[in-house]
């Protein structure tokens, strides 16, 4: 399933792997598309799998090893360009998780966005973000996220109608999230999932919003960069 671009595999043991899900206004890939550039990251390899539709492109980051960031923390990004082809989303998390055990990945962390509209009163009245973590991950970091005062993703009833119906997590336009999430769970992997609410549109200040979510915990881009990002954007508006 993944080919390499070099000659040798590269040692990802212990590494942090980011990624996002296909979700509402592609926040979670926006959100990786700065990243990946911001970072400078360069290219290791490619998925090659028949659960995607395929498709070809240049290069939209321009990077290669000679110009990459060195990071203090050891971190993989894989970026989804394609749309799943009907019925294959679960075998992809399969082999998707299959791969990260294979390679030696510490954690998998997901960043995704979900339909704003369908939040509850308990959630329109707190903040647009949300995690979600596996009972192995929350034995990592539960320490970590507790100072950061995050919220997690609520639970809802499974079968609203019913008022006796058992609590259950929903992930209302998250693609395959909720798969990733469940799957990880069985197979004990450490996975995090990052989410913002949010609505159809201009979703770049949201990407920007979910990135600086996730370096609150991770630290891996400086705060100023950031700012600058959004300065710029901002600027560009004007005309």
């Amino acid at each position: 399933m993944f080919v390499l671009c070099g000659e040798s595999a590269p040692d990802l043991a212990g590494f942090t792997l980011l990624m996002p899900a296909v979700s509402v206004g592609n926040v979670g890939q926006l959100a990786m598309d700065l990243i990946i550039s911001t970072l400078s990251m360069s290219k290791i390899g490619y998925f090659y799998t028949d659960c995607l539709v395929p498709m070809v492109g240049n290069n939209p980051y321009a990077t290669a090893e000679g110009n990459s960031t060195e990071l203090s923390i050891n971190l993989v990004a894989l970026q989804l360009r394609s749309i799943f082809i009907k019925y294959k989303s679960k075998p992809f998390c399969e082999k998707l998780l299959s791969w990260v055990k294979s390679s030696g990945c510490a954690r998998v962390i997901v960043l995704w966005s979900s339909h704003s509209y369908q939040r509850n009163d308990l959630q329109l009245r707190s903040t647009p973000f949300r995690y979600l973590l596996t009972p192995s991950m929350q034995r990592s970091v539960q320490n970590k996220i507790k100072s950061l005062n995050w919220q997690e993703m609520e639970k809802s009833r499974c079968i609203p109608e019913i008022d006796d119906s058992e609590f259950c997590i929903h992930i209302p336009g998250g693609g395959i999230t909720k798969t990733l999430y469940d799957e990880s769970c069985s197979k004990e992997i450490q996975m995090a999932v990052l989410l913002k609410f949010v609505s159809e549109g201009d979703n770049i200040p949201d990407a920007l919003g979910l990135v600086e979510y996730l370096n609150e915990w991770l630290q891996i881009i400086k705060p100023l960069k950031i700012q600058t990002i959004l300065a710029n954007m901002m600027k560009s508006h004007l005309y």
